[in-house]
Protein backbone atom coordinates (compact mmCIF):
# COMPACT_ATOMS: atom_id res chain seq x y z
CA UNK A 1 0.00 0.00 0.00
CA UNK A 2 1.54 3.64 -0.72
CA UNK A 3 1.73 5.91 2.08
CA UNK A 4 0.00 9.23 1.36
CA UNK A 5 0.87 10.55 5.16
CA UNK A 6 2.15 14.11 4.16
CA UNK A 7 6.27 15.20 5.73
CA UNK A 8 6.05 18.66 6.57
CA UNK A 9 9.00 20.65 5.61
CA UNK A 10 9.80 23.28 7.90
CA UNK A 11 9.95 26.54 5.71
CA UNK A 12 13.01 27.79 7.86
CA UNK A 13 14.92 24.52 6.72
CA UNK A 14 16.82 26.22 3.78
CA UNK A 15 17.41 29.84 5.25
CA UNK A 16 20.72 31.42 4.94
CA UNK A 17 22.09 30.48 8.58
CA UNK A 18 26.00 31.53 7.64
CA UNK A 19 25.20 35.02 7.87
CA UNK A 20 28.16 36.85 9.98
CA UNK A 21 27.75 36.72 13.59
CA UNK A 22 26.49 39.66 16.13
CA UNK A 23 27.62 39.10 19.82
CA UNK A 24 24.67 40.82 20.72
CA UNK A 25 21.82 38.70 19.38
CA UNK A 26 21.39 35.19 18.18
CA UNK A 27 18.83 33.42 15.94
CA UNK A 28 17.11 30.10 15.91
CA UNK A 29 15.09 27.93 14.24
CA UNK A 30 12.62 26.57 16.64
CA UNK A 31 11.24 23.15 16.36
CA UNK A 32 8.44 22.04 14.70
CA UNK A 33 5.10 21.72 17.33
CA UNK A 34 1.60 20.66 16.55
CA UNK A 35 -0.68 24.06 17.19
CA UNK A 36 -3.94 24.42 17.61
CA UNK A 37 -6.23 27.40 17.64
CA UNK A 38 -9.08 27.09 20.58
CA UNK A 39 -12.16 29.09 20.84
CA UNK A 40 -15.26 28.76 23.28
CA UNK A 41 -17.03 29.92 26.16
CA UNK A 42 -16.30 29.79 29.58
CA UNK A 43 -17.75 26.84 30.65
CA UNK A 44 -15.18 24.90 28.18
CA UNK A 45 -12.24 26.47 29.45
CA UNK A 46 -11.31 24.35 32.26
CA UNK A 47 -11.62 20.59 30.00
CA UNK A 48 -9.71 22.65 27.69
CA UNK A 49 -6.87 23.67 29.85
CA UNK A 50 -7.28 20.04 31.16
CA UNK A 51 -6.88 17.82 28.75
CA UNK A 52 -4.13 20.31 27.21
CA UNK A 53 -2.57 19.99 30.29
CA UNK A 54 -1.79 23.76 30.67
CA UNK A 55 -3.99 26.49 32.43
CA UNK A 56 -5.36 29.14 29.66
CA UNK A 57 -4.43 32.56 30.35
CA UNK A 58 -7.41 34.78 31.33
CA UNK A 59 -5.30 38.37 30.97
CA UNK A 60 -4.71 39.62 27.83
CA UNK A 61 -1.68 39.09 25.92
CA UNK A 62 -0.41 36.70 28.57
CA UNK A 63 0.88 32.84 27.96
CA UNK A 64 1.36 29.87 30.28
CA UNK A 65 3.73 27.17 29.50
CA UNK A 66 4.03 23.79 30.93
CA UNK A 67 7.09 21.39 29.58
CA UNK A 68 7.13 21.64 26.02
CA UNK A 69 3.15 23.15 25.89
CA UNK A 70 2.25 26.62 25.81
CA UNK A 71 -1.21 28.40 25.77
CA UNK A 72 -0.99 31.49 24.02
CA UNK A 73 -4.27 34.27 24.70
CA UNK A 74 -5.26 35.70 21.42
CA UNK A 75 -9.03 37.43 22.38
CA UNK A 76 -11.31 36.79 25.32
CA UNK A 77 -12.43 33.08 23.72
CA UNK A 78 -9.37 32.39 21.71
CA UNK A 79 -5.87 30.54 22.09
CA UNK A 80 -3.76 29.21 20.32
CA UNK A 81 -2.52 26.04 22.04
CA UNK A 82 1.40 24.59 21.04
CA UNK A 83 2.66 21.61 21.76
CA UNK A 84 6.67 21.43 20.62
CA UNK A 85 7.96 18.02 19.03
CA UNK A 86 4.51 16.38 19.65
CA UNK A 87 2.12 14.86 16.66
CA UNK A 88 -0.75 16.75 15.98
CA UNK A 89 -2.55 14.07 14.82
CA UNK A 90 -2.82 12.63 18.11
CA UNK A 91 -2.96 15.49 19.94
CA UNK A 92 -6.14 16.41 18.06
CA UNK A 93 -7.72 12.94 18.20
CA UNK A 94 -7.52 12.64 21.75
CA UNK A 95 -8.13 16.52 23.01
CA UNK A 96 -11.34 16.39 20.29
CA UNK A 97 -12.68 13.16 22.14
CA UNK A 98 -12.02 14.65 25.70
CA UNK A 99 -14.30 18.46 24.59
CA UNK A 100 -16.84 16.83 22.39
CA UNK A 101 -19.55 17.59 24.95
CA UNK A 102 -18.30 20.82 25.11
CA UNK A 103 -19.06 23.84 23.06
CA UNK A 104 -15.98 25.00 21.59
CA UNK A 105 -14.16 24.48 18.33
CA UNK A 106 -10.72 23.30 18.02
CA UNK A 107 -8.59 23.47 14.74
CA UNK A 108 -5.51 22.14 13.89
CA UNK A 109 -3.29 24.81 12.19
CA UNK A 110 0.35 23.30 12.76
CA UNK A 111 0.68 23.31 9.15
CA UNK A 112 0.47 27.41 8.90
CA UNK A 113 3.45 28.57 10.80
CA UNK A 114 6.66 27.82 11.97
CA UNK A 115 8.98 29.59 14.83
CA UNK A 116 12.12 31.28 15.33
CA UNK A 117 13.99 32.18 18.53
CA UNK A 118 15.46 35.66 18.95
CA UNK A 119 18.36 36.12 21.71
CA UNK A 120 20.29 38.47 23.52
CA UNK A 121 20.99 42.02 24.78
CA UNK A 122 20.25 43.69 21.98
CA UNK A 123 16.71 41.54 21.05
CA UNK A 124 14.46 44.19 21.27
CA UNK A 125 16.94 46.83 19.08
CA UNK A 126 17.07 44.49 16.57
CA UNK A 127 13.04 43.26 16.47
CA UNK A 128 12.46 47.10 16.91
CA UNK A 129 13.89 47.64 13.12
CA UNK A 130 10.52 46.31 11.62
CA UNK A 131 8.05 46.03 14.92
CA UNK A 132 6.52 49.05 16.17
CA UNK A 133 5.94 48.02 19.72
CA UNK A 134 7.84 48.89 22.74
CA UNK A 135 9.65 45.88 23.55
CA UNK A 136 11.24 47.10 27.10
CA UNK A 137 10.81 44.94 29.72
CA UNK A 138 8.19 47.41 31.56
CA UNK A 139 6.09 47.47 28.83
CA UNK A 140 6.47 44.07 27.53
CA UNK A 141 7.31 41.82 30.39
CA UNK A 142 8.54 38.05 29.87
CA UNK A 143 4.97 35.87 29.95
CA UNK A 144 3.41 38.26 27.58
CA UNK A 145 2.74 37.73 23.70
CA UNK A 146 0.58 39.83 21.22
CA UNK A 147 -0.35 39.71 17.58
CA UNK A 148 1.60 42.10 15.75
CA UNK A 149 3.13 42.85 12.77
CA UNK A 150 7.53 42.69 11.70
CA UNK A 151 7.86 44.46 8.67
CA UNK A 152 5.42 43.64 6.27
CA UNK A 153 4.60 40.21 8.35
CA UNK A 154 1.97 39.52 10.97
CA UNK A 155 3.34 37.55 14.12
CA UNK A 156 2.69 36.27 17.25
CA UNK A 157 5.18 37.63 19.64
CA UNK A 158 6.45 36.21 22.76
CA UNK A 159 8.78 37.09 25.43
CA UNK A 160 9.87 33.65 27.29
CA UNK A 161 12.87 35.21 28.73
CA UNK A 162 14.27 38.69 30.09
CA UNK A 163 16.77 38.92 26.48
CA UNK A 164 14.61 36.07 24.88
CA UNK A 165 11.93 36.22 22.00
CA UNK A 166 9.68 33.79 20.25
CA UNK A 167 7.94 34.66 16.75
CA UNK A 168 5.19 32.63 15.32
CA UNK A 169 5.21 33.41 11.56
CA UNK A 170 2.92 32.40 8.60
CA UNK A 171 4.95 29.83 6.81
CA UNK A 172 4.27 32.52 3.12
CA UNK A 173 6.17 35.25 5.65
CA UNK A 174 9.14 33.26 7.36
CA UNK A 175 12.33 33.24 5.34
CA UNK A 176 11.21 37.12 4.97
CA UNK A 177 11.09 37.46 8.59
CA UNK A 178 14.55 35.70 8.99
CA UNK A 179 15.98 37.77 6.30
CA UNK A 180 14.56 41.03 7.71
CA UNK A 181 16.45 40.09 11.35
CA UNK A 182 19.09 38.79 10.60
CA UNK A 183 19.69 41.91 8.29
CA UNK A 184 19.08 44.36 11.36
CA UNK A 185 21.31 42.52 13.58
CA UNK A 186 24.27 42.73 11.19
CA UNK A 187 24.66 46.54 11.83
CA UNK A 188 25.23 45.02 15.70
CA UNK A 189 28.72 43.19 14.17
CA UNK A 190 30.37 46.13 13.28
CA UNK A 191 29.78 46.93 16.81
CA UNK A 192 32.49 44.42 17.67
CA UNK A 193 35.60 46.18 15.54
Amino acid sequence: MVDTSIIRVNSLARVNRNSSPAWAVSLAILPDAAKFVFRGRPPSFAPAAETFGVELPQSANRFNKKANRKAYWLGPDEWLLEAVEENPTDLFSAMSRDLAACSCSLVDVSHRSDALEIRGSKSEYVLNHGCPLDLSEQQFPVGMCTRTVLGKSPILLSRTERDTFCIDVWRSFSTYVWSLLDEARQELAFDQV
